[in-house]
């Protein structure tokens, strides 16, 4: 069926629950389709996850409405120079209808509008129509990316010292960033610093990598990859569905699964307009 009546809207707070509603159903519904656990585990989870994104400054949000009902939202997380896109969701009785794209138009239409020279998302592998979605809408694939999830590891590597971040460290961390990525990521670290998740590791008292936490919405950056090792191997815990490898670090996938931790799922990290390819180590988020 054609989506002839839909209606764009900027989300409130008070989408909140309706939206997590649809957020959970969707995503379950598609893992289940496919014999994979479900990002969002529980419909708690949906709506907390949709609330932070609709109050948070650093978060543009849009929802779709059809007759008058709630079917679906999207959002862009503006934090940083280089924006990332999700989660975006439909209700399962309006799916394959147009409304995903449309909600992805507007996104992609926002971040123009801003004049961000880039914008990035992960995508679930197993989701074959949300992939040709976003390749027909002009996005590059650039990373396989394995979700991995297990027991803490607990351990401390010589000569890598992690500690907790402090707001000192936000320099330091960005110019980490930007020698790997080409980009900073402050907005994120500086959400970090405030909720306590951030980490660093240091060599020879020089920070040379940092995580805003080990977790699914949260990313890590390092210098080489045993400063990444590192930052996972004195993670409390990994937080959500696991951390995100890059696939092509074959070191630090296979220390990963080596140290025992396993692979829930394959990811397709893509990309609109700048990209620079990481020159060094890193875990991106499930944003980017």
């Amino acid at each position: 069926m054609a989506i002839v009546d839909l209606i764009l809207r900027p989300g409130t707070a008070d989408d909140a629950a309706e939206c997590g509603r649809i957020c959970y159903e969707a995503f379950a519904g598609i893992a289940e389709e496919h014999a994979f656990p479900p990002d969002v585990p529980s419909p708690d989870v949906g709506v907390a996850l949709i609330e932070g994104a609709l109050t948070h400054p650093g978060f543009y949000s849009v929802v779709a409405e059809l007759d008058g009902r709630i079917v679906g939202s999207n959002f862009l997380d503006e934090r940083s120079t280089v924006v990332g896109v999700g989660p975006v969701t439909v209700d399962p009785a309006v799916q394959n209808a147009g409304v995903g794209r449309r909600l992805m138009r507007d996104v992609m239409e926002r971040a123009g509008e801003r004049g961000a020279p880039g914008i990035r998302l992960l995508q679930s592998g197993y989701h074959n129509r949300s992939f040709s979605l976003y390749v027909s809408l002009g996005f590059a694939h650039r990373a396989t990316v394995a979700c991995v999830q297990g027991p803490p590891l607990r351990r401390a590597m010589p000569g890598y010292a992690v500690r907790e971040a402090t707001d000192a460290d936000l320099g330091a961390c960005n110019d980490v960033c930007r020698q790997v990525h080409g980009v900073d990521r402050g907005g994120e670290v500086a959400d970090a610093l405030k909720q306590g998740t951030a980490r660093v590791v240091e060599r020879a008292g020089r920070v040379t990598g940092y995580a805003t936490d080990l977790a699914f919405f949260a990313h890590a950056v390092g210098e080489t990859t045993p400063d990444v090792q590192a930052l996972i191997a004195a993670a409390p815990r990994f937080g959500g569905p696991g951390v995100l490898v890059p696939v092509s670090d074959s070191v630090l996938l296979r220390w990963c699964l080596s140290s025992g931790l396993k692979v829930v799922q394959l990811l397709s990290l893509m990309t609109i307009g700048l990209y620079h390819r990481p020159d060094g180590a890193y875990l991106p988020s499930i944003l980017y």
